[in-house]
């Protein structure tokens, strides 16, 4: 199983919080809740991709902050 890397996606994650003016508090709790659920939902798979991880965290995300995760999921594809 690919090992998620926490600290990478969690940068990330901070990067396109701090872009949309989400407030670093509420940031945090969006990243850590959205972390800890997609990473208990993937840890049932004996296979997971790159791109199961985002899905992931971009569901959990959808479900507190939309922009957010939209922001997340089309990362390097918005200009």
């Amino acid at each position: 199983m690919q090992q998620l890397n926490e600290s990478e996606i969690k940068k990330e994650l901070e990067i396109d919080a701090n872009a949309l003016g989400i407030p670093l508090g509420s940031a945090e709790v969006f990243i850590n809740r959205a972390y800890a659920s997609a990473s208990k939902r993937l840890s049932k798979r004996s296979i997971v991709t790159e791109l199961d991880i985002r899905n992931a965290i971009f569901q959990e995300l959808s479900k507190y902050h939309k922009d957010f995760a939209y922001v997340y999921k089309n990362r390097g594809k918005i200009i």
